[in-house]
């Protein structure tokens, strides 16, 4: 990992708070672009859902067998100023292949051009979009998992708080990696300064560049201060021992439990912000494996054979 904060160094990355929007997107497009290209899918289709304001936004579509398991809509990270479904298609693609499970990746809008709510807004519309069409892109009934990683583990927490408190869709488990989900918490996280690619300072400016009026305070922008968390979905919580939203991350698992939903929290020791996503790192691989095992726990078809 210190060899990697090396070369990352050499190449003149900067933290990305000391940058724009747009250098922060180039820096996460980079880094993305480092995991090279996913297997091939049995089949991928690019498609758009409409969103509030009369827009729409994109979504693909990764289906790695003729008949998935089950459909997964991935929320990238990035912050919500940065990542698009190019940056997490490779990623998608390895769980896609190793679960036998579509996989769904949402191009919601980007903060700051487009702060709270619009990526909850197009997070929920797709959501809603995908669940009206599991038949056509599984070929029948299948679990529907929402999943997402950094400030796309926060939009699939807020989505399943949603989808509770609207009587659908149905999700039958959520998976928060690194999840973003409470501002104050992500403050508080004691870390060791060293070798941090994301630190508090820029999880405070990710948070600013969403929230710029303010806000924080709403559970749907900080599903940690939701005040019933019961009847939610069964959950996969992954973070790591230097994220800065590390204890956000652990304060929703013991709020879970505390409500009766089911939860298996993993914490990655000697771990970053954002190493699941960094697939030339080690660990990420045993972060791969929690998650592939919670995607096939839930499947309801057998897994094809591979003979």
């Amino acid at each position: 990992m210190k060899r990697f904060f090396r070369e990352l160094e050499g190449a003149g990355v900067k933290p990305m708070h000391e940058g724009s929007p747009d250098a922060a997107r180039a820096q996460i497009r980079d880094v993305a672009m480092l995991n090279g290209i996913g297997p091939v899918m049995h089949r991928v289709t690019d498609d758009s859902v409409a969103v509030a304001g009369g827009g729409s936004v994109p979504v693909r579509i990764l289906v790695p067998v003729a008949r998935p398991r089950a459909v997964i809509v991935y929320y990238h990270g990035g912050g919500w100023i940065g990542g698009s479904i190019d940056s997490s298609e490779t990623i998608a693609r390895k769980l896609a292949e190793r679960t036998a499970s579509a996989f769904v990746l949402v191009g919601y809008r980007l903060a700051p051009e487009n702060p709270y709510p619009a990526a909850v807004e197009d997070a929920y519309a797709a959501l809603q979009w995908v669940s009206s069409r599991l038949g056509e892109i599984a070929g029948g009934e299948v679990p529907l998992i929402v999943a997402g990683d950094d400030a796309g583990g926060n939009l699939a927490a807020v989505v399943a708080l949603r989808a509770r408190d609207q009587h659908g869709p149905s999700i039958d488990r959520q998976i928060l990696v690194c999840p973003i989900l409470g501002f104050e918490a992500d403050r508080s996280t004691p870390l060791d300064g060293e070798n941090l690619w994301v630190g508090p300072e820029t999880i405070e400016w990710f948070w600013e560049q969403y929230l710029p009026d303010g806000g924080r305070d709403q559970a749907h922008a900080s599903p940690l201060l939701a005040t019933d968390l019961g009847g939610l979905p069964p959950a996969i919580v992954v973070t790591a021992e230097h994220s800065p939203a590390r204890a956000g991350a652990e304060q929703y698992a013991q709020r879970l439990r505390q409500a009766g939903v089911a939860v298996d929290l993993q914490l990655y020791h000697g771990q970053i912000h954002g190493f699941f996503n960094t697939l030339m790192l080690p660990q990420g691989e045993r972060a791969f494996q929690q998650v592939i095992k919670a995607i096939r726990a839930r499947s309801v078809r057998p897994a094809p054979s591979t003979l």
